[in-house]
């Protein structure tokens, strides 16, 4: 069984949590200055290099002005509708 940050919904999840930060208007230094960590905390997130555990998911949810529920619903209507566009995985270096 592969690693869960080798998992495409892993990458579904990061896809999220970075649509989410874009839509707050946040950049990864804000939002890891909120969450009293250093700039390199959100990159590592959002690359998938660094996995979080479900009290940072949800520190990161607060910060990012959105509900650990409604997150998770969020992730898995994605998953259940196929309909994210995951073409953009967390280590790609285009403007998603």
């Amino acid at each position: 069984m592969p690693k869960t940050i080798y998992k495409p919904e892993h990458a579904v999840l990061l896809t999220l949590l970075k649509k989410h930060r874009k839509a707050a208007g946040l950049t990864q230094v804000q939002c890891s200055k909120a969450l009293g960590r250093p700039q390199s905390f959100m990159s590592d997130v959002e690359s998938g290099t660094r996995r979080l555990d479900i009290v940072q998911l949800r520190d990161l949810c607060k910060v990012l002005g959105i509900g650990l529920a409604g997150l998770i619903a969020e992730f898995e209507g994605a998953l259940e509708k196929g309909s994210l566009d995951t073409q953009c995985l967390p280590n790609c270096r285009t403007s998603c």
